[in-house]
């Protein structure tokens, strides 16, 4: 009889693990299967569940930094990233930490700088912020 509230666990823990996504009711999953393996062959209770707490434990703190680094996503550049270095054309006016405008590949930008940029000077952009590009005036 021990077993079902083996099994009953298991899926608790399952549905737990796949609402959440986290990583970490995956591990005493195992040892739940673990445990309703072993309920079917250990009759004391306790053993079993010492068995489950100390195996769900041990897997947690020994593959969960593994697997969490596998499956960490990697930082993809976005479309956005492609014209940090590129040159643009100052269409407005940017004064010292005061938003103006660039246009780059074609299309206009908010750009700030920490220095006063004149229309017609070329920039490099340094970096984008939220939706404003960091320049700085080309040599």
């Amino acid at each position: 009889m021990d077993w079902i509230f083996w099994l009953v666990l298991v899926i608790v823990l399952s549905i737990i693990e796949i609402a959440t996504v986290n990583l970490l009711t995956i591990w005493f999953v195992i040892s739940g299967i673990v445990a309703l393996i072993l309920s079917f062959f250990i009759k004391d209770v306790a053993i079993v569940s010492t068995i489950f707490a100390l195996l769900g434990i041990i897997l947690l703190f020994t593959t969960r930094p593994i697997f969490s680094k596998l499956l960490k996503p990697k930082n993809e550049k976005t479309n956005f990233d492609r014209i940090i270095g590129k040159v643009g054309i100052v269409t407005e006016e940017i004064k010292r930490n005061q938003i103006g405008e660039v246009k780059i590949d074609g299309k206009k930008w908010s750009a700030i700088s920490n220095k006063k940029i004149e229309v017609g000077k070329e920039v490099i952009i340094e970096a984008i912020e939220g939706v404003k590009l960091v320049v700085k005036e080309s040599d």
